[in-house]
């Protein structure tokens, strides 16, 4: 397995990423999508990018506009934005010779809700795995918006003037995983997103498990079910 750095533009911006491949390429590639706060040097970012080139996929990570190694200003960043980062980077990775064409994408919290509206009415279906995402980001508590971790004010405003406030429907090929102890995103969400998506779809509800999946066994199991959706689908699954 070998990782490839990348950097290309987004908005005027520079988004960087790492690119991981499989030993066996081309092959199929998914993006991670970190959620609000993050970056793609997370835990689960990293272990995805060990976890799922291991089971033949290429694993895409990459920091949002405004976050981590990438260029802009956390506070401009909206989810208008960041589906236009993902685009770019989905754009990019099209053109790559060790890439097959073919994608997925897996999202945590607010990375799941940009997954969603990225690959929604996308043509062939990407498959999307989204972790603890809302379903309505009015419903979601943020505390001090103006935090290095919050919101920022464009999204604020963005959201109240309803524009991406809620999670798109009709996605289909969607694994949903839900936190059951989840005191971020309230539990309740993840079964309101499986609902809106269309056939084929599963839900994992993992009991006790908190936001950020900090227990290792519910990291494990969220992992596992997630390379599983994923290589199913990429095997042609139904």
């Amino acid at each position: 397995m070998t990782a490839r750095p990348f950097k290309i533009a987004s908005g005027g911006e520079e988004l960087v990423g790492v690119l991981h491949l499989p030993a066996r390429s081309p092959s199929p590639c998914v993006v991670a999508c970190h959620g609000m706060g993050g970056s793609k040097d997370g835990e689960k970012y990293l272990r995805l990018a060990r976890d799922l080139p291991a089971a033949g996929l290429a694993l895409a990570r990459f920091d949002f506009r405004g976050s981590g190694e990438s260029g802009g200003h956390h506070d401009d960043a909206t989810i208008a934005s960041r589906v236009a980062d993902l685009r770019a980077v989905l754009e990019h990775l099209a053109s790559d010779p060790d890439v097959d064409g073919r994608f997925g994408v897996i999202g945590s919290s607010l990375g799941g809700f940009v997954a969603l509206w990225t690959v929604a009415g996308r043509v062939p279906t990407v498959p999307v795995v989204t972790w603890n995402t809302p379903v309505d980001l009015r419903d979601v508590a943020v505390g001090d918006a103006s935090a290095p971790d919050g919101p920022g004010a464009a999204l604020v405003a963005e959201v109240t003037a309803g524009r991406y406030a809620e999670a798109p429907s009709g996605v289909a090929h969607v694994l949903v995983i839900q936190a059951g102890g989840d005191d971020v995103v309230p539990p309740s969400h993840g079964p309101a997103i499986y609902e809106r998506c269309a056939p084929p779809r599963a839900i994992d509800l993992i009991p006790g498990a908190d936001h950020r999946l900090s227990d290792p066994a519910h990291l494990d199991r969220a992992l596992d079910a997630s390379r599983r959706w994923l290589v199913q689908r990429f095997d042609g699954a139904a």
